[in-house]
């Protein structure tokens, strides 16, 4: 009886670490994509109005600290459940 419990819980703790490393993958992917997205509208918005420029650069690196603070977020997260 006790065996077949700490059996369960050894899976379900691999379980648990196998979803936290796709959950920090994920995460890291999403973020690239959502740079990636902010940056080529940045250059298209730069393209059609230059005299806007700074205006653009400097929200496009306010959106993509945010998008990479919730990705640190949710990386943390992720080992906090692979090491806890």
């Amino acid at each position: 009886m006790l065996l077949s419990i700490l059996e369960g819980m050894a899976l379900a703790k691999g379980i648990a670490e196998l979803g936290a490393g796709f959950g920090a993958g994920i995460a890291a992917i999403g973020a690239g994509l959502g740079i990636g997205k902010i940056g080529s509208a940045a250059m298209e918005a730069i393209a059609r109005q230059p005299e806007a420029t700074g205006d653009i650069r400097s929200n496009m690196i306010l959106a993509a600290a945010l998008i990479e603070g919730v990705a640190l977020f949710a990386v943390v997260v992720c080992l906090l459940v692979l090491f806890v």
